[in-house]
């Protein structure tokens, strides 16, 4: 991507994470967050949808988390407290001197989008992309899915439900020292916080994704919420540039 750009910013302790930038500078702000054990350049970049948002008039903003991509992965658990990747987004957003911008993220992202929000963070409007009511209530099975698969990354079989994630956690060459602390450090959802918010919320997700639950039923429980279906499972709907278009359309809607 030609204008794509890359710099260093410092998370909440001054941690090095790389922010990728794509679009014209003065153009409205877009912040995305991106899934665990993927990057910037996987869940944005390489399927187009950052290019697609960029010639929408968005400035998109997608750093890379903790323990991901080209950002710092420390094994210090002091790295690592509690809401870690919550204040890692406070931090860029008052780096980057954010005020009025749109928000959003994939699964991970969404989980952290959504702690954003229930804290008191508002954006114009944000996006829950790949996220179910049961991904944000009852996340403890989910990260502890995500754990097994961290210990199990050198004997796992096919066969197993840990496969594919640990086979992802490869290719990506996900630290597992620092994956490990990143989801003990774990992320809290005021839920009731979320549900009232006035902030607009596409909540977007793939026909056949029920990764992290329904997420028709969440849409419906958020005060101003909308569920938006695109094609795909959790996985292939990320290579669809049907994702990238319902990003775009909803921030675009008057």
């Amino acid at each position: 991507m030609s204008n794509l750009h890359t710099t260093t910013l410092p998370g909440f302790d001054g941690a090095a994470l790389a922010v990728h930038e794509v679009g014209d500078a003065g153009a409205r702000p877009l912040l995305l967050l991106h899934g665990l054990f993927s990057s910037a350049e996987v869940n944005w970049i390489k399927y187009g949808h950052a290019a697609c948002l960029a010639e929408a008039g968005f400035r998109v903003i997608m750093p890379d988390l903790r323990a991901h991509g080209q950002s710092a992965a420390p094994h210090e658990e002091a790295a690592y407290p509690h809401n870690v990747l919550v204040r890692d987004a406070q931090a860029l957003i008052a780096a980057l001197g954010l005020e009025d911008f749109d928000l959003g993220g994939f699964s991970l992202g969404a989980r952290t989008t959504a702690a954003l929000l229930a804290q008191g963070l508002r954006p114009r409007r944000a996006i829950l992309a790949g996220m179910g009511q049961e991904g944000l209530s009852a996340w403890s099975g989910r990260r502890q899915f995500f754990l097994d698969a961290i210990d199990k990354r050198e004997t796992v079989t096919r066969d197993d439900p840990h496969f594919m994630a640990v086979m992802f956690m490869k290719t990506m060459k996900i630290d597992a020292v620092a994956a490990r602390l990143l989801l003990c450090a774990g992320i809290e959802v005021d839920l009731a916080a979320l549900v009232a918010t006035d902030v607009p919320i596409g909540v977007i997700c793939g026909d056949e994704d029920q990764d992290n639950g329904s997420a028709p039923a969440l849409a419906r429980q958020l005060a101003h919420g909308r569920y938006i279906e695109v094609p795909g499972t959790h996985m292939s709907c990320i290579a669809r540039p049907e994702l990238g278009q319902a990003i775009r359309d909803y921030l675009l809607e008057r």
